[in-house]
């Protein structure tokens, strides 16, 4: 559309202008029809105190000779039988007295060219009618009409344009913020700096343009952010293992070498290449959970299911080592976790909610695995709390007696890479508790963990089910 390419304060104004003229040509046509209403009456009204004297003459002294009227009156008198006492108007208008005494009352009467305006009045006077006619050019009003005229055309453009103005103006005033947004935003993405678009101090729609654009913007950073700390981490980890890998693989291709260290390393190379393998997948699986949003949901038994599987698959892992893993919830087990299709669902699938458990069930048989303290009862227990008048709050809580964590390293526990210098994140990369932080937070959960160092770690996850009116892809 042509208007697509004209400026916001253009196409308002002009709209503005086109509606005030559209309504300045309806409320003419209005006004002018009232106007012509007016005048006429003013006329009607000339033509009775014209005729007056003569009404009255006929009622109260018919027997006398009538007074000649004024030089620029028209006036008649015409008797029962058709003759005209009084005969002052234009011969034209005299010619059809006798059909204009057949209609009583105010009349516009066309002469050629000319038009007049004739009034009618009958007066009754001892059982027969007399007719009092006066007549009036219509050029007196023809004159006002079109000096009513030429004002209201030229006050309603006065009144059109001051509109199409005062549009101007006001949408000038209305987007200056705008343009004063748009230039703020250029320099911001001219300079890396951590400012933000000005907010105005006016609670309106262009405050919460630059509050929303900010919270962008706030977003992308983090984003961004994320991305390079990404880029950062993942070259720092994969330095290593690569320059180990090319060492290990230039050995082997050593022709000099005996078989048995040949083969020695081709099963390191072989390892390192696992753990590249482990290292980007886990990586790959972080960055799309933490820039994701919610991706499914579950009901609480499917959370429930989902638990008892993982921590079956955990009592697997920790066969033959003496550690008891065990689970405690509502049901009890698969069997007993039944569906109701009225259950309130939480916003994650049942899938990553079981790799949350994974995680932090691997991090826990790793622990005791690798513990050297004389630690009894060995420990892994998983428990499901269900809350809430609704039973809309689910809380799991992975408890192990590992012998817990290094003060120094639980506050940075869930960052990426992070790995405790003992044996809790042995031959790990650093990644499972982030990807644990990084699906809880994407669900809208919470994740907290509690540390008895010399005892073991409880790492609650708390859900929230979903309202009626939020709705993420199942």
């Amino acid at each position: 559309m042509m208007g697509g390419h004209l400026a916001i304060r253009t196409r308002i104004a002009g709209g503005s202008l086109i509606i005030a003229v559209l309504m300045s040509i309806v409320a003419g046509i209005i006004l002018n029809s009232q106007i012509e209403r007016i005048v006429r009456e003013g006329t009607v009204a000339v033509l009775e105190s014209e005729s007056a004297p003569y009404v009255v003459a006929l009622s109260t002294e018919p027997s006398e000779p009538f007074d000649s009227p004024g030089p620029t009156q028209h006036v008649a008198v015409v008797a029962p039988d058709g003759s005209t006492p009084l005969n002052t108007l234009p011969h034209s208008i005299s010619a059809r007295l006798p059909s204009l005494t057949q209609h009583p009352g105010a009349t516009a009467v066309h002469v050629g060219t000319a038009e007049f305006i004739v009034l009618v009045t009958p007066v009754e006077l001892n059982g027969e009618t007399w007719h009092v006619v006066a007549a009036s050019s219509d050029v007196q009003e023809v004159t006002v009409l079109g000096q009513m005229r030429m004002l209201l055309i030229v006050g309603l453009a006065v009144i059109s344009l001051g509109v199409g103005v005062t549009a101007w103006l006001l949408t000038s005033a209305s987007l200056a913020p705008v343009q004063q947004l748009r230039l703020s935003a250029q320099k911001l993405s001219a300079a890396d700096s951590g400012e933000l678009l000005p907010v105005g101090t006016a609670n309106d729609e262009i405050s919460h343009l630059a509050a929303t654009l900010n919270e962008l913007i706030t977003r992308l950073r983090a984003s961004a952010s994320r991305e390079r700390q990404l880029v950062a981490d993942a070259s720092h980890e994969l330095r290593t293992p690569i320059a180990i890998l090319t060492t290990q693989l230039q050995l082997a291709a050593d022709t000099s070498a005996p078989v048995e260290q040949l083969v020695e390393d081709i099963e390191g190379a072989r390892r390192n290449v696992a753990r590249l393998s482990t290292l980007v997948t886990s990586l790959l699986e972080l960055s799309s959970y933490e820039a994701a949003s919610a991706r499914g949901t579950s009901t609480a038994a499917e959370l429930e299911g989902e638990a008892i599987d993982a921590v079956e698959r955990a009592a697997f892992r920790a066969a033959d080592s003496g550690i008891h893993v065990s689970f405690l919830g509502p049901s009890g087990s698969r069997q007993g976790a039944a569906e109701d299709s009225n259950a309130a669902r939480f916003p994650i699938r049942a899938e990553d909610f079981g790799r949350v458990l994974d995680n932090l069930c691997s991090n826990s048989l790793q622990a005791m695995k690798a513990s050297d303290a004389p630690l009894s009862p060995r420990l892994l227990e998983v428990r499901m709390l269900q809350s809430g008048e609704a039973r809309d709050t689910v809380t799991f809580t992975v408890s192990d007696t590992g012998g817990g964590l290094a003060p120094d390293f639980e506050a940075r526990a869930f960052e990426r890479f992070s790995r405790e210098d003992e044996s809790r994140a042995h031959g790990g990369a650093g990644l499972g508790l982030a990807i644990v932080a990084a699906i809880v937070t994407n669900a809208g959960g919470e994740v907290e963990l509690s540390n008895h160092f010399g005892t073991g770690v409880d790492v609650s996850i708390t859900l929230r089910a979903l309202r009626q009116d939020d709705s993420p892809s199942r």
